[in-house]
Parts: structure tokens; C-alpha cells; sequence
């Protein structure tokens, strides 16, 4: 496939599946798509944010119909910051597409380096700053827009999907885990569709590598949503963030 060698797509599928696994049971975890796409292939920067991108429409989708069978979409404060979240994404994403049209692959490579530690340090706040999941209230509208717009320019730029940054967000904001993954798994639709629109337009989507790491990153949205409501994920937070705080040097050198 696309002449990669059959180790290269193993890792590929594999990233893939551990991606969705992380999208729906902590939120951070669509990156891994991202990072397998730069550093197994010669993707230029716009086709590693453009194919990554495109995975999660599906992976959205699906992830919206889970949360919303679960109940958290069916809660009315949810759902409302779900449409604000997912409400400013059309206009954050087309931003975060349009720089990206001019950032080169080392830039790029620092910029998806720095991007993963601080990806990493939130899910480790978030963690030692309410490791019960007490203490919760409701986001402020302001609030909310801030991260809609800031999260989807971010997306739109590296090829990612809300959940990885919304969710530390959300929650560090105070809204409970689960509810901050529904909301956020509905504004990763509106990210990923105006995203793939974008990049669509630019030729920049490969298609079978979509299909490569998406077609597992599927199967890891519904694990994943599993994992999240019925065992502790707090081992596989710590394992995302030191692979995360492991690989981010590399990706930064690799440009």
C-alpha cells in the first residue's frame, strides 16, 4: 500500500487503533495519528494534517452516537457546550488550515514536538489537579467560545481532532470527564469535516493511509468508549503521557 513496507503499515494500523482507544477513553489520543503519519512516512506537513484529519470524521461521528447512547449528549448543559464548541469550529478550523498551507516540515516538526508535551502536561494537571473527578461546575459561554476557536485553530492546523485538547480543557475548567468527551467528540465532527474540506481543496488528502489508520482507529473508538465508562484509566494516562513526553524530541529533530 502506497509502497510502504509491511512493518511501516503495521505500526501505521496499530497507532491507529491505540489513537481511537485514547480519543473516546481519555480525549488526548487522536495525536498518535498525526505522529505515526510524520514519522513512518515522507508526507509533506499539509498531507500529515490533511490524511490525519480526514480519520476523524468517521471516528467523530461515531464517537458522537456512542456518547450520546451513554446519555452525556442527552444532558442539556453538554449538549449546549457541544454546540458551542462545535459552533465556533467552523471558523477556527479554515484558520488552523490556511497557516498550515505555509509552515515547512522542520517548523512543522517542532510545532507538532511542542504541541505534544504541552498536550502531555495538560493530561498531567489535569490528573494531580482532580485525580476523583470532584469539584465540578459548569463552563462559562466565554469560556467555552475561547476554547472552541483556540482548539480548532490548533486542529486545523496539525491534523488532529477536538478531543485531544478540549477535553484537558473542559475539565480542567471543571466539567466532568465523561461529559467533556461527549462535547467534545461532537465539535471533533465540525473540526474534521471542515478540516477535510480544506485539505480536500488542496489535494493534500491521501486516501489509502486514511483508510490505513482509520479503518483501526474505528475499532478504538468503541473500545475505547468502553474503557472509559466502565474501567480506571488512569494507567493509561500515564502511559499516553510518557509515550507522548518520549516521542516529542524525536518529532522535533525528525523535520
Amino acid at each position: 500500500m502506497t509502497g510502504l513496507a509491511l512493518p511501516v503499515v503495521l505500526a501505521l494500523a496499530v497507532l491507529g487503533l491505540l489513537a481511537g482507544i485514547g480519543i473516546t477513553a481519555i480525549g488526548p489520543g487522536g495525536i498518535l495519528a498525526t505522529i505515526a503519519l510524520f514519522a513512518l512516512t515522507t508526507l509533506s506537513p499539509a498531507q500529515v494534517a490533511g490524511t490525519a484529519i480526514a480519520t476523524h470524521v468517521a471516528t467523530g461521528a461515531l464517537a458522537t452516537v456512542a456518547y450520546t447512547r451513554s446519555g452525556q449528549l442527552r444532558e442539556p448543559r453538554t449538549r449546549r457546550a457541544a454546540l458551542l464548541l462545535a459552533g465556533v469550529a467552523v471558523v477556527g478550523t479554515p484558520v488552523g488550515v490556511l497557516v498550515n498551507s505555509v509552515v515547512s516540515k522542520r517548523a512543522f516538526g517542532i510545532l507538532l514536538g511542542v504541541f505534544v508535551i504541552g498536550v502531555a502536561a495538560l493530561v498531567w494537571y489535569r490528573d494531580r489537579r482532580n485525580p476523583a473527578g470532584t469539584g465540578h461546575r459548569q463552563p462559562t459561554t466565554r469560556q467555552l467560545v475561547a476554547v472552541g476557536f483556540g482548539v480548532s485553530v490548533v486542529s486545523g492546523l496539525v491534523g488532529v481532532g477536538g478531543p485531544l485538547l478540549s477535553v484537558p480543557l473542559l475539565v480542567f475548567l471543571g466539567m466532568p470527564v465523561l461529559s467533556a468527551l461527549g462535547a467534545a467528540q461532537a465539535q471533533s465532527v465540525v473540526i474534521a469535516g471542515a478540516g477535510t474540506v480544506g485539505y480536500l481543496a488542496a489535494g493534500t488528502i491521501v486516501w489509502p493511509l486514511a483508510a490505513l489508520v482509520g479503518v483501526p482507529e474505528l475499532a478504538g473508538v468503541l473500545l475505547g468508549w468502553v474503557l472509559a465508562r466502565r474501567l480506571p484509566t488512569r494507567s493509561l494516562k500515564y502511559a499516553l503521557i510518557t509515550s507522548l513526553v518520549c516521542l516529542a524530541p524525536y518529532l522535533a529533530l525528525h523535520g
